[in-house]
């Protein structure tokens, strides 16, 4: 699966990137970019990252993450993950990251986003 990104910018004027898919180390530097290009256009207020659409994250992606919270806080920006995925929110759980990204609740009422198998044939 690949990734999608789409961003919007709300009524309050908090930019919205809303990933759907898979972030790995094929495509992670992708959410770092769609940060910077929101804080070269402007400087918003706050960023949300909505990763209900999030079927999975490996360790690049988180480092993305990451990196991506670092580059908003230099610019004075503040960046927070909002509605994520049960897979999502387990793995900044377990990477003890979650309080970082605002400590969001996994989204309740967001339906899982389908996963490939990891293996052919499983």
């Amino acid at each position: 699966m690949t990734l999608s990104i789409t961003t919007s910018t709300l009524p309050s004027g908090v930019v919205e990137i809303s990933p759907a898919g898979e972030i790995d180390v094929e495509n992670a530097y992708e959410i770092k970019e769609a940060v910077a290009g929101q804080l070269a256009a402007g400087r918003p207020e706050r960023i949300e990252l909505d990763m209900h659409g999030v079927s999975f994250i490996d360790s690049v992606g988180i480092s993305a993450l990451v990196a991506a919270f670092q580059l908003a806080s230099v610019s004075g920006v503040k960046l927070v993950v909002t509605r994520p995925s049960r897979f999502a929110h387990r793995q900044l759980w377990v990477t003890g990251l979650l309080g970082l990204f605002g400590a969001p609740e996994p989204c309740a009422d967001c339906e899982e986003p389908s996963r490939q198998p990891l293996v052919s044939g499983a």
